[in-house]
């Protein structure tokens, strides 16, 4: 149990006043679904759900379409796929 203290807790991490970014983390996404999964049901479960991309925002859907695997047998497995197609880097903040 913690000490009863007048101080505030302080967040671990602070936030800055950025500008916003445009979708889901790829790995949020992910953790909705349960594994094993065929790429046609996350296709039907999340396929509308936007997600970043060093590119910009763009759907589930549209990323099973660059890959070639129909069936992936864990959420590790998914990431690593989705993200070879995707690539990796910084993540553009959304226009306003």
């Amino acid at each position: 149990m913690s000490d009863d203290t007048d101080e505030e807790a302080e967040p671990a991490v602070e936030l800055g006043e950025g500008d916003p970014v445009e979708g889901a983390p790829l790995a949020r996404v992910a953790s909705r679904l349960t594994w094993p999964q065929e790429a046609s049901a996350i296709r039907r479960k999340e396929g509308d759900a936007t997600v970043r991309t060093p590119d910009g925002p763009r759907t589930v859907g549209s990323i099973l379409d660059d890959v070639d695997e129909t069936y992936f047998d864990t959420r590790q497995t998914f990431l690593s796929t989705a993200r070879s197609a995707i690539g990796t880097g910084p993540i553009p903040t959304a226009e306003e």
